[in-house]
């Protein structure tokens, strides 16, 4: 049974930065993506068991791990990955930089289509390559689409990569099989390899479904590189663990070239045995926890229908991306109308790209108190200016 925890009191992230990054400790954080609830109690358990054998020393990451992994993918997405296409990673993020390095120089261009995560525009520039800044649209349901054709004019001979969100952050798109088809053949065309950062892939909604990219032709699994983990749908960041899977034996080995010279590892023991345990058995708790976020979302969509904020109505992820264009308010000001009338940290839309100007972004996995008293806020704040 999932359970909401008081983090207040320990070093999460969330709460720590409150005051560095809003300027006031007392604000209620709805920003980072994690959840303010436990992580399964299964996951414990097996590093309980594992404490009890007293070294903790090098340790490769099991084989029954992976395997986890591939019986999840096979069940929830109709994916089935082989073992030598899977290797261990930190992060998604360190995962996008390495892979960055291992498959272009010094100068190529990177597609990056925005607004999206951040670490996308930072890992390009960090690594000293260009990014080619797609703008995404929004559709008449507020809905996130892109054009090939318009990507089309704008790439060169020194276009290397996509990096792509599947499912979107922030938008909470999940992108169909014909747009995922039609992405991919405009890659193959074009000799560009897509990166497909693929972590929100369970938190998915009733009436959708996550197409894997690497599931829609083997062409096109070839020419991807798709990184995977439970940080989101477990709560396990703090673990520090993740997958890479590229079916491509010439992008692998590229991969690993780099990976020599990076020298990760693989990962801690209790990161390997709560990995495993969380795809062996986190099941039920993985339905409980779609059963509370698809009321969060309910609420939110019944909040805001009458408010001059309006919400994307998140198909996956537990964010919820707010167009709040029609307040006037500059993106400071919005922040600041968020932080102090509001009392709530939120993402700013504009650290999402230049087309989150205007937006914000909220953490909706908190419980339904917390989830209510943040609304309350909003509403009061909203009062405060005018708005009925």
């Amino acid at each position: 049974m999932i359970e909401f925890v008081d983090r207040e009191s320990s070093n999460a992230e969330k709460y720590t930065l409150r005051e560095q990054l809003f300027g006031d400790a007392a604000v209620q954080p709805l920003w980072v993506a994690d959840m303010d609830i436990a992580t399964p109690a299964c996951v414990f358990e097996a590093v309980q068991k594992r404490l009890q054998h007293r070294v903790v020393g090098y340790e490769l990451m099991p084989n029954s791990a992976f395997e986890a992994q591939i019986e999840w993918f096979k069940k929830h997405h109709d994916f089935v990955m082989l073992r030598e296409w899977l290797s261990y990673s930190p992060s998604v993020v360190a995962s996008i930089g390495c892979a960055i390095r291992s498959f272009s120089e010094v100068g190529d261009e990177v597609i990056v289509m925005s607004p999206v995560y951040p670490p996308f525009f930072h890992q390009v520039a960090i690594n000293n390559r260009t990014v080619i800044h797609h703008s995404l649209h929004q559709d008449s349901e507020g809905n996130y689409r892109f054009d090939c054709q318009l990507l089309k004019q704008h790439i060169s001979n020194k276009t290397k990569m996509l990096l792509l969100c599947s499912p979107h952050n922030p938008g909470g798109r999940v992108w169909s099989a014909d747009e995922l088809q039609e992405l991919g053949q405009f890659c193959i065309d074009n000799n560009i390899i897509i990166i497909s950062d693929e972590i929100h892939c369970d938190l998915v909604y009733a009436n959708y479904k996550h197409i894997p990219t690497q599931s829609i032709s083997d062409v096109i699994a070839n020419q991807t590189v798709t990184f995977l983990g439970t940080g989101k749908t477990f709560n396990m960041a703090g673990f520090s663990i993740s997958t890479v899977c590229i079916v491509s034996n010439d992008l692998r080995a590229k991969f690993e070239a780099e990976l020599k010279k990076i020298h990760w590892g693989e990962g801690a023991v209790f990161s390997h045995v709560g990995f495993e345990a969380a795809y062996s058995n986190g099941e039920t708790w993985y339905n409980e926890l779609m059963g509370h976020l698809t009321l969060n979302r309910q609420k939110l969509i019944d909040f805001f229908v009458s408010t001059p904020i309006k919400m994307t109505i998140p198909q996956a992820t537990y964010l919820a991306w707010l167009d709040c264009r029609a307040l006037g308010m500059g993106d400071k000001q919005l922040r600041d109308f968020f932080v102090y009338e509001a009392g709530l940290g939120l993402s700013a839309g504009l650290s999402f790209g230049r087309e989150g100007s205007g937006f914000m972004r909220l953490n909706f996995a908190v419980s339904l108190e917390m989830l209510e008293a943040a609304l309350e806020n909003i509403s009061n704040a909203l009062k405060g200016r005018g708005y009925d």
